[in-house]
């Protein structure tokens, strides 16, 4: 049987919806469609233009307001129900997503919001056509400046961009480049991702390739990519945009039809010196693939 990413990634949703009134657990959501909970979280993100965490709250609301407009339950029962731990904390993510207190969503006429259970698109049938590039690479260094960031709230989406601008003010990617002497890769930035398998949290990192034959600054961290196949995909046009959008096509379009699946939870940006606002800048995104089991 074919691994299709998307179905599977359906089904984890499907769990998701069967189970809303349960304590989920993102480890056992993405085993649903046979991923880390890692890969999960950030596939699902790309795809679905919001956090996992963001989507099972979201849906708890939306069936709250419905509970509560369409029925007799009282407000501490559905507050309990849908997983709050108290009814204050509930009132207060109800108020912010309905724009009223839960107590006045039992009076006709109410205006509620929904929002809806998602239904991911099978993009084969859109007939994407993908440039991409199958490269054997042999292990190499990277020289880099680490920071761990977190998946929770979409906190990667915010604090990652003021992750390279405070590296661009402060010196840390110019220091970076002059160490660039690696064989791969030359004359460019990478926004390295390392996935921890399970975890929300994981290791984000701007680097350069390095051949590990100087001493690097204490600030810095000397990282062995292991040897690889990866798929190389071109995005152009203004950043971040153009490389967002790329993202999702990859995810949904090439992941599914490609007979290709991602074999470590590594992956980056390569970012060549240039105009990021121009519209013909390039980036490139390097995933390290595998056949998929037939």
């Amino acid at each position: 049987m074919k691994y299709d990413l998307i179905e599977e990634a359906q089904k984890a949703i499907d769990y998701i919806e069967d189970n809303i009134d349960e304590d989920l657990s993102f480890e056992t959501i993405a085993k649903k469609a046979y991923m880390s909970s890692f890969y999960f979280q950030r596939i699902f993100s790309i795809l679905c233009g919001c956090t996992l965490g963001e989507y099972i709250r979201n849906r708890r609301l939306t069936l709250s307001g419905i509970a509560l407009s369409f029925s007799h339950e009282k407000v501490i029962d559905v507050a309990y129900k849908y997983l709050y731990k108290n009814p204050e904390s509930f009132t207060r993510a109800f108020f912010k997503f309905h724009g009223i207190l839960p107590s006045a969503a039992k009076k006709d006429g109410s205006q509620l919001k929904s929002f809806p259970k998602m239904v991911l698109t099978d993009n084969k049938k859109e007939k994407i056509i993908m440039d991409y590039k199958i490269v054997q690479c042999d292990a190499f260094k990277v020289a880099e400046k680490r920071k761990t960031f977190t998946m929770k709230d979409g906190e990667n989406l915010r604090e990652i961009p003021k992750f390279w601008t405070k590296c661009n003010q402060d010196g840390t990617c110019d220091s970076l480049c002059k160490l660039a002497d690696g064989e791969v890769l030359k004359n460019c930035l990478l926004g390295m991702c390392y996935g921890d398998g399970c975890l929300e949290e994981f290791v984000y990192s701007i680097g350069v390739t390095n051949s590990g034959k100087k001493p690097l600054p204490k600030s810095f961290n000397l990282t062995e990519i292991p040897s690889a196949t990866w798929a190389v995909f071109t995005a152009r046009g203004k950043m971040p945009e153009s490389v967002q959008g790329l993202w999702k096509d990859i995810y949904s379009s090439f992941f599914p039809s490609s007979g290709f699946v991602q074999s470590m939870d590594i992956d980056f940006e390569v970012y060549p010196m240039g105009d990021i606002n121009s519209d013909s800048y390039e980036t490139e995104i390097w995933i390290p693939v595998k056949k998929r089991d037939a």
